[in-house]
């Protein structure tokens, strides 16, 4: 049997949000990265088995701004955050742009 009234995740984005190409999805798709950004460091920390307060000496800054990334911390400068991934958890940052 067929279920009615599905929507898919990206139907159910564009209604509430607004369709790619408007401000609104716009700031929701950056908001989105971000916040994706921040649960990448946390998975790859506890991964790790480091505590934020490890990864935050290992890379040369607190635990207060190592909880602010992963809680989604809107702004972060690009040398820190290869600092945090290369020494503080020992990865490698890979970077795409995609159109």
């Amino acid at each position: 049997m067929k279920k009615k009234n599905l929507t898919s995740l990206s139907e159910f984005i564009d209604s509430e949000v607004g369709v790619k190409g408007t401000k609104k999805r716009g700031k929701f798709d950056s908001e989105y990265e971000a916040f994706k950004l921040g649960v990448l460091i946390q998975q790859a920390r506890q991964e790790k088995g480091l505590t934020q307060e490890q990864v935050a000496a290992l890379s040369g800054t607190n635990k207060s701004y190592i909880s602010k990334l992963e809680k989604d911390l809107k702004d972060v400068r690009f040398s820190t955050l290869q600092r945090i991934i290369k020494d503080g958890l020992g990865g490698h940052l890979q970077i795409s742009i995609k159109f």
